[in-house]
């Protein structure tokens, strides 16, 4: 008899234990965190993997869920369109966002993506707040997530740069915030969100943290020589700071700052993703987010990635030092996420918004095909092909982002199919040297590519915004100098960039199918049990959320 009351009580005790935690585990997150890494290529998870602690890159690999072959499915790949991408769940065919500037075809001018007239600056004078996010065309995420909750939660974005503030939270976000360098050292935001800073804000900015990352001398974390993964210090294929002779450490901010644009600097350097993560935590406390009954969404983007990779490329020592040094952050802000919110009370999501190509004068000097493309060149060599088979020079209205905007009205003036016009310049476009591919707006209506790098092509071409002959230059092309390195092109080493969803509701694991970057705000959608944005094309990826 005792035996049998003994096992019904146990029975009972781990019926009610599998309860609770069952109810644990479906229980919503209280905070969403969404953090973007700019220009953050996969491999730097491991090639750096044996010097990075616990805390930070390692810990959310080995406790969340890790896509090992994640890309982007695009063309072209920038800032602005990938923040967009990751957050709508859509390509620029959708989402209206195809590049971070564009001509516009209606205006005759090029535009960028956030500028906005109709709002003016939050915190201070100056004219860099005049943004909003009105040429993005799909909800967000985080849109999708505020109408669930009939705008009871709050959704909020930051970053150093604007567009990847603004346009991860899309429409009806509480906040978006960005720094204002210069001389303003300032967080600001827009007159779209609000009519004046809170007090939260303005207390950060009077604590100028800034000043005291900029006031001291960038040095290696550790010791120099145990920079194996990179470069020498001190190459031909680096760009420099102005008013430093040599591109090696150790930099000294405090002597530079001034000749590079004073506060400014701080987006250069990896102390700019430290400040990040302060301004990150202090949004959390002032705002409160992750203490309510409602689901809030926080947007982070680290943005010195992007301008440390661009000036010194793939395999320099400031690259993986900014990585090495970003790790520390990312521990820092976890621990801080475990405290604050809560272990078990969040979910988070890490990716980039794209990746970048090695430096192609280096690329040469290990004679892999690599190449620079002059747009004088290319501009003279596109209106012989006019003169010769239209006998005009005033066919080609704008020619950005590898696209050929036509001009409509002379076409028409001189009795022209502009058609025909785009098939005859597509086909001989070909004939530069430094053009792969290139098709016409037509066939990107008329034709479906369902695979390849023309697949890529199509998904980023918007028929209302893109020009009329796309082109696709040869691999590891860059229209820039022969120091330094950038990106956009829709070869893997622009696409492939980590995925990692961490957290509440997310399994332990990892996986090598392929997946693409619009697949995160379905999953994620999903895990809130909320509609997925509106113009999502992506898929829910089922193997990371918990049952």
């Amino acid at each position: 008899m005792k035996k049998a009351i003994f096992y019904l009580l146990t029975s009972i005790i781990l019926i009610s234990s599998c309860t609770r935690s069952s109810t644990k585990t479906s229980k919503k997150p209280k905070l969403v965190i969404g953090i973007v890494i700019d220009q953050m290529r996969y491999d730097y998870l491991t090639r750096y993997a044996d010097r990075y602690s616990e805390g930070g890159f390692n810990r959310i690999l080995k406790n969340g869920f890790s896509l090992e072959n994640a890309h982007f499915n695009y063309i072209p790949t920038y800032t602005a369109v990938g923040h967009t991408s990751i957050y709508t769940g859509t390509t620029p065919d959708n989402h209206g966002i195809i590049s971070n500037n564009w001509y516009d075809k209606k205006l005759k001018e090029t535009i960028y993506c956030v500028d906005d007239d109709n709002y003016k600056t939050v915190g201070n004078d100056g004219y860099v707040g005049k943004k909003s996010p009105h040429r993005l065309y799909t909800t967000t995420i985080t849109d999708q997530l505020q109408l669930a909750q009939n705008m009871q939660g709050k959704t909020i974005g930051i970053s150093i740069k604007d567009r990847s503030a603004i346009l991860p939270v899309g429409h009806t976000a509480n906040a978006a915030y960005w720094y204002d360098g210069g001389d303003k050292n300032q967080w600001i935001t827009s007159s779209f969100y609000m009519d004046e800073l809170p007090s939260w804000v303005k207390d950060f900015n009077k604590n100028n943290k800034a000043d005291s990352y900029l006031n001291t001398t960038w040095e290696t974390l550790y010791d120099i020589e145990t920079y194996t993964q990179s470069r020498a210090d001190n190459n031909i294929y680096e760009n420099n700071l102005n008013g430093k002779e040599k591109p090696d450490f150790p930099k000294n901010l405090k002597e530079l700052r001034e000749k590079n644009g004073n506060f400014s600097l701080i987006k250069t350097i990896p102390a700019g993703n430290t400040y990040t993560v302060d301004f990150a935590k202090a949004v959390i406390k002032g705002e409160q987010l992750g203490t309510t009954e409602f689901t809030d969404f926080l947007s982070v983007s680290f943005s010195s990635t992007d301008y440390v990779g661009h000036r010194y490329g793939v395999a320099a020592v400031e690259t993986e030092d900014t990585y090495l040094r970003l790790d520390k952050d990312l521990e820092e802000f976890f621990n801080f996420l475990d405290t604050e919110v809560g272990k078990g009370n969040y979910t988070l999501f890490l990716t980039a918004d794209h990746a970048a190509v090695h430096v192609p004068s280096y690329l040469q000097s290990l004679k892999i095909p690599a190449h620079y493309m002059s747009t004088k060149d290319f501009s003279d060599f596109l209106l012989g092909v006019t003169q010769k088979y239209f006998n005009s020079k005033e066919l080609i209205e704008n020619v950005s982002n590898y696209q050929i905007f036509l001009d409509k009205n002379k076409i028409e003036s001189l009795g022209l199919d502009k058609n025909d016009v785009a098939q005859r310049i597509a086909d001989e476009v070909v004939n530069f040297d430094k053009i792969y591919k290139a098709v016409t707006a037509r066939t990107l209506q008329t034709t479906n590519f369902t695979s390849g790098i023309l697949s890529s092509l199509q998904n980023g071409y918007n028929q209302k915004f893109s020009g009329d002959v796309l082109m696709i230059p040869y691999p590891a092309t860059l229209i820039s100098s022969r120091k330094g390195t950038s990106h956009g092109s829709g070869y893997s080493y622009d696409t492939h960039v980590p995925i990692i969803f961490y957290g509440n509701g997310i399994k332990k694991g990892r996986s090598t199918k392929k997946y693409d970057i619009i697949d995160i705000a379905p999953t994620i959608s999903n895990l809130l049990k909320i509609e997925a944005p509106n113009g999502t094309s992506g898929k829910i990826i089922d193997e990371v959320l918990e049952k």
